[in-house]
């Protein structure tokens, strides 16, 4: 019987790419994305590479009752989930925090923070039931350390560093793992969002140096949860060999 993932965010970034590497490996995927026309060509070119099965899962992480419904509404056999990846998250604006758009704030805990405790609640619960899982949360070097005008995006980081701590106590009873992985530079659609959709501003961001990409974090996924079942990755930080922090990158 094939494993399952679920993976949130998976239109773009490290949600696609880790979509890959576990279709890849053999995994039933669920892919839950608020695009529906994007979610349905990536669904079509899976089907179409991969001898897997996909479930596509039309569904913003932030609104609890839609998605609590579009996932309870899965077959059976789809709530075996083996692995949970809620990558879904985004950062917008990057001013200090007496100029800060509350919009902005609300977009980035309801997502980074909500979204993701929304979808675990689900899912581990399913996870319970079979005494089987391994949830990975994506926080960030956000996460770890604080950096100007970052204010709100790293509170909300920082949030998921703790539930990464407090997922694991809790659920430790039930044999689930829990994996925070925490990505430093990855050139994505991230800066696009975080700026408003100005993508010149956003390049700039990776200028005079090689940044990480979404293959590297999906790679590092994929390596903690292949491990054996006596041992789990609790924290990764992942950074590109130019970044020593959040805030220190080597520039040509």
């Amino acid at each position: 019987m094939s494993k399952i993932a679920l993976i949130t965010g998976a239109t773009s970034g490290i949600g696609e790419a880790c979509a890959h590497v576990f279709a890849q490996q053999g995994y039933d995927l669920i892919l839950l994305a608020r695009r529906e026309d994007r979610l349905a060509k990536i669904a079509h070119h899976f089907d179409a590479k991969y001898a897997i099965k996909i479930r596509s899962v039309v569904a913003d992480v932030r609104d609890k009752i839609n998605l609590s419904a579009v996932l309870e509404d899965l077959q059976t056999e789809w709530k075996n989930v083996d692995v949970l990846i809620n990558n879904a998250g985004l950062s917008r604006g990057l001013e200090p925090i007496n100029e800060g758009n509350t919009d902005n704030w609300d977009a980035m805990i309801d997502t980074n923070v909500k979204g993701l405790l929304y979808t675990t609640k689900i899912v581990s619960n399913w996870m319970v039931k079979n005494k089987n899982g391994h949830i990975v949360n994506i926080g960030s070097i956000a996460g770890k350390e604080v950096y100007p005008n970052g204010n709100v995006y790293c509170a909300s980081k920082h949030a998921v560093d703790a539930l990464n701590k407090a997922m694991r106590i809790d659920l430790l009873p039930h044999g689930i793992k829990v994996t925070g992985i925490h990505p430093g530079a990855v050139e994505t659609e991230f800066s696009i969002v975080r700026f408003d959709g100005d993508e010149e501003k956003a390049k700039k961001v990776y200028d005079g140096f090689e940044p990480l990409i979404a293959d590297d974090i999906a790679d590092a996924i994929w390596y903690a949860v292949s491990r054996p079942k006596h041992v789990n990755i609790n924290d990764m930080v992942i950074m590109p060999t130019a970044q020593a922090s959040g805030t220190m990158i080597k520039r040509n």
